[in-house]
């Protein structure tokens, strides 16, 4: 590498690895969320990014394309709801196969999080 070629900075490098962990893992989280109970896109929002240490900060253009995504699949369900005078929310809850499909992701999230912990504890202990 020339001396003319700058690094990224660590906070970039770190800024960048949270993005692309972040776009791999937010439809996991979100029905993740679900699993628990059901939640209109504005409550959703606030549970990722309130949850997690601020890893997850989920803006509402990501959000609600991923809410459609996932309702077109049939992973999760909508339904427009009033409560009193307040304007209709639309409340998403996570369908059976929205169910399967999250043990798959948990799964797969499980295999990448014990296999990368092998892996650096194994660098680990070669380095020391």
């Amino acid at each position: 590498m020339s001396e003319d070629t700058e690094l990224p900075s660590e906070s970039a490098t770190i800024a960048r690895l949270r993005r692309e962990l972040a776009r791999g893992t937010t439809e996991l989280a979100v029905l993740s969320v679900l699993g628990v109970r059901r939640r209109y896109g504005y409550e959703l929002m606030k549970v990722l990014r309130e949850t997690g240490e601020g890893v997850l900060r989920v803006k509402e253009g990501t959000l609600y394309p991923l809410l459609h995504r996932l309702e077109d699949s049939g992973h999760i369900a909508a339904t427009w709801e009033a409560e009193g005078r307040a304007r209709p929310r639309k409340y998403y809850v996570i369908t059976p196969e929205g169910r399967t499909y999250l043990a798959t992701l948990r799964a797969e999230w499980s295999g990448l999080v014990d296999g990368m912990r092998q892996l650096l504890d194994t660098l680990g202990e070669v380095r020391e």
